[in-house]
């Protein structure tokens, strides 16, 4: 009888979910019946699955820790694998890292963890048994090997212990200006937290995620701050950028695509590199770099459920932790951070992949927001484009924290996304209408515009910096999509079942022509999606159309470069023969960081392979 009722409530809840589901009128030939949501096609129809399981979740990977009279309890849930787990030496260490220790196998997905026998001494170098308070780093790796999450855990007591409250991510500096700075980090469990510096306490309210804005501070000083939750405390430092066109001599680092590779290890943390973008971190960090750019394919991703996306975003934020608490990592979006309804036959076979809804909270846009914290600019969404089915409802998701810009001295930088209210199906199917991989959307050219007309405008500037996921110019691994498409002009999003007037190269024109006829400034895009280095300087002389091309074509006014990096650990890409290889130089699949060091008027560029520390390319670009 309790499993009759129980099915008859769940196969309710589905119902009540499926008539209250709206499908944003955007899409086309997306419907939902008692079944659920479906795409219909040649009055065929395939579901997705609405209330897809996570394979894992940040709540379940927590441990739901208890504190036992020997230490703490922690249950996994049906994780099945093992643990490796050891201290944290906060305060000992100025890049504080768990120092593995032991290891066991875990029984039912439980682990009891005895610390009065595994860091007596001599092994407790954190003094926890007079401090009575300690943080475990662990390790949960699955039966297959793969690390499957980096956790932490805080203990009081020395017996009994209690579990309490630890930041699992941060704390991270965000939104650095001359003057002001935010301050963000996430704890496993509800407590308040605050902020110490520059002799003020600055309080977070209780919960779980801290963001705090500190103001009122100096141009181009170093503060030391304080995080304080319960008892507990990390201290680090950030220094303020200078005062808007100081022009003093600075370096800033770029890279992209860190998704998990082959090799094991902390190459395939799941759903991130971190071997390598601990290691490209580390080498910013080691250059004094101001801030680090990150253009998109942080993870995995193309995923049903926003939990499971927070896994790979807190596996991906934890491999740069011990050097954001320093310096700003700005990130952007790319295809990989796809988050939506894929629809199936009864054979399981694909026949649709879009944008997951509601957008306010279950889209790819929405997840990437809440794991990141970005300035947000004045651009909101496509809606009320020209091409908008309903003015009156919202039919598109947001660009609050995907598409921004920020400035460093005389540096601008502009973040856009080109993977907005992504379709990964549609360049082969566009029955369901959605965004096109590699193209910018009206309202966003319209937004980049304006913002480099600002910027030109602008004394303090000298210096613009565009970046997206997806290269103007693919040289190895992309040739098909991003903004060529083997030449072919036809590719282009659908809004409700309707194509958009431009296709992907007069698109690419459009935004090419921003950068380099309406603007000074523009010195170089930066881009990715292409898992190698390269350079590209477009002048007159370089040949970007296929043959027999018939719409206009771009004035190249000056020169400006495309630099490709996009090799932060994810599985390399060899180059490919296009119209402009001639012009492609210093191609490398070696991994890369670039760093740019930029002082007053001028700009070099050197490119260091993190693992080996050999230069693969030097140049003066202005």
């Amino acid at each position: 009888m309790k499993r009759l009722i129980f099915t008859f409530l769940f196969c309710s809840a589905i119902l009540s979910f499926a008539q209250e589901l709206e499908v944003p009128k955007s899409y086309s030939n997306i419907q939902k019946d008692e079944s659920g949501l479906f795409l219909e096609m040649n009055g065929e129809r395939f579901y997705a699955t609405e209330n897809a399981t996570p394979q894992y979740s940040l709540e379940q990977l927590f441990g739901n820790p208890k504190g036992t009279e020997e230490g703490v309890l922690m249950d996994f849930g049906d994780f099945e694998g093992k643990i490796t787990y050891g201290l944290i030496p906060y305060g000992k260490a100025p890049h504080p890292l768990p120092v593995f220790r032991f290891e066991k196998k875990l029984e039912n997905g439980k682990a009891s963890i005895n610390i009065k026998d595994d860091f007596k001494y001599p092994y407790d170098f954190v003094d926890w048994q007079n401090n009575q308070k300690l943080s475990i780093g662990y390790r949960l790796t699955n039966t297959d090997g793969m690390v499957v999450y980096d956790g932490e855990v805080s203990l009081q007591g020395k017996g009994p212990f209690q579990a309490v409250a630890s930041i699992f991510e941060g704390p991270f500096i965000n939104k650095l200006k001359d003057t002001s700075a935010t301050i963000w980090f996430n704890t496993t469990l509800s407590t308040e937290a605050s902020i110490h510096i520059d002799g003020k306490v600055l309080e977070s309210s209780k919960g779980t995620h801290h963001e705090i804005d500190i103001t009122d501070l100096l141009p181009d000083t170093k503060y030391e701050y304080k995080v304080v939750y319960g008892d507990f405390s990390q201290t680090y430092h950030l220094h303020t950028a200078p005062k808007a066109g100081a022009r003093k001599p600075f370096v800033f680092a770029y890279t992209s695509d860190s998704r998990h590779a082959t090799g094991s290890g902390e190459r395939k943390i799941y759903g991130a590199n971190a071997y390598i973008m601990k290691k490209i971190a580390a080498l910013a960090y080691a250059n004094n770099a101001a801030f680090m750019q990150f253009s998109g394919d942080l993870i995995n991703g193309y995923l049903q459920t926003y939990a499971e996306t927070q896994v790979q975003y807190t596996n991906w934020k934890k491999a740069v932790e011990p050097f954001w608490h320093y310096m700003p990592f700005q990130v952007g979006m790319g295809n990989h951070e796809a988050l939506g309804y894929i629809f199936r036959n009864e054979e399981g076979r694909s026949r649709g992949f879009v944008d997951k809804f509601p957008f306010a909270s279950e889209s790819g846009e929405a997840s990437f927001a809440s794991a990141f914290v970005n300035p947000v600019s004045s651009l909101v969404s496509e809606d009320g484009s020209a091409y908008d089915p309903s003015p009156e409802t919202m039919d598109f998701p947001s660009y609050s924290e995907n598409v921004f810009q920020y400035r460093y001295d005389n540096v601008a930088v502009v973040v856009l996304n080109s993977d907005y209210w992504y379709a990964p199906s549609l360049s082969r199917n566009t029955a369901t209408s959605g965004g096109l991989h590699g193209y910018l959307m009206d309202n966003q050219l319209q937004w980049l515009e304006e913002t480099i007309v600002a910027l030109e405008k602008d004394a303090t500037i000298d210096h613009i910096f565009v970046t997206q996921h997806t290269p103007a110019f693919p040289n190895g691994g992309h040739s098909r999509d991003d903004m060529w498409y083997s030449g072919n002009n036809e590719k282009r999003p659908y809004v409700a079942g309707k194509a958009l007037d431009k296709g992907i190269i007069e698109r690419r024109d459009q935004y090419l022509d921003i950068l380099i006829n309406k603007s000074k400034k523009v010195l170089a895009i930066l881009t990715g999606d292409e898992h190698n280095y390269n350079r590209l300087k477009l002048t007159k002389a370089v040949t970007i159309y296929p043959e027999n091309y018939p719409n206009p074509k771009l004035d190249v006014s000056r020169p400006i470069y495309q630099i490709n990096n996009g090799a932060a650990g994810a599985p390399y890409y060899a180059q490919e023969l296009l119209p402009w290889s001639e012009h492609t130089k210093a191609f490398s699949v070696e991994n890369a960081l670039c760093l740019f060091h930029v002082d007053g008027p001028s700009v070099k560029m050197e490119v260091i392979n993190p693992d080996t520390l050999n230069v693969i390319d030097e140049i003066e670009l202005r």
